[in-house]
């Protein structure tokens, strides 16, 4: 206790076991640092509040120490932890000192290449790492720094003659999410994957989704609309096709194992309907 501020705390956990002695009360001590999550103020005592505060405004990152490895606690398992003190039971007359465990540590170079991360994702549309709580828990508190304008923003459309494509979320993990819509009476696909697979689900209109066997001459059809939710599956080794045959624009959400890669696609040409 070096300092004004850590010499005013000692002095507070001081006081509480006084308190806890002469009241026969249960006074419990938590040194918390380095607590982060939504709302804590920017430019303060906190780098997470303030890395992403600034990435969140288009302000450029001071990086100290960039290889200081921090342990870092979320709001919530602050929160988490003393409600279940509220609900243990006292022991009268003493005084009990927690340690919180970090909820992640992570170095301040990772942390403000991770927090820039976030907001490039709007860009590059990869997602972060949701499996992962820590990380799960810094978006969350990036995110909360958004300004309410700032909260939506536009995909990049592909558009020809059939309609318009775009591209949504991308995960290494867990593929791609994009949507499209296409115009009545026309067809997308007659194509057909060897390792990747698809899903589609009809957000509007009706489609008529037809499928071949590659090695076989028998067409399957299945008949989706927007009214009733249905995902289809889309196996490898099969062409198919989706074809608009409602009297409006049809809307399509569509989700791939893995993300696009144009120099291997693992996308084949082959119409459905000439075997």
């Amino acid at each position: 206790m070096h300092n004004p501020y850590g010499a005013s705390k000692k002095a507070a956990e001081e006081a509480l076991r006084r308190w806890a002695q002469a009241t026969e009360s249960q006074a419990v001590i938590y040194r918390l640092r380095n607590v982060f999550g939504k709302w804590c103020r920017p430019h303060y005592n906190s780098v997470v509040a303030t890395f992403c505060h600034n990435v969140a405004h288009g302000v450029p990152l001071s990086v100290v120490e960039p290889q200081r490895e921090l342990e870092l606690v979320y709001i919530d398992d602050v929160v988490r932890a003393f409600m279940a003190e509220l609900d243990a039971p006292a022991q009268a007359g003493t005084t009990l000192s927690r340690d919180l465990p970090p909820s992640g540590r992570i170095t301040v170079g990772a942390l403000a290449e991770l927090i820039r991360s976030f907001r490039e994702s709007r860009t590059c549309l990869v997602l972060p790492d949701c499996g992962d709580r820590f990380t799960r828990c810094l978006y969350a508190t990036y995110l909360s720094y958004l300004e309410p304008p700032d909260f939506g923003y536009a995909l990049t459309q592909r558009t020809d003659a059939r309609g318009a494509l775009a591209e949504f979320i991308k995960s290494p993990h867990a593929g791609q999410v994009f949507v499209s819509t296409t115009r009545p009476g026309v067809t997308r696909g007659n194509h057909y994957h060897h390792t990747k697979v698809e899903k589609f689900l009809v957000l509007s209109g009706e489609a008529e989704i037809r499928f071949r066997h590659i090695l076989g001459t028998e067409v399957v059809t299945h008949r989706v609309t927007g009214r009733e939710f249905k995902v289809v599956d889309i196996p490898p080794g099969w062409t198919h096709a989706i074809t608009n045959v409602g009297a409006t624009d049809l809307v399509v959400l569509f989700w791939a194992s893995e993300v696009l890669d144009p120099a291997a696609p693992d996308t084949y040409y082959a119409e459905v309907d000439h075997a």
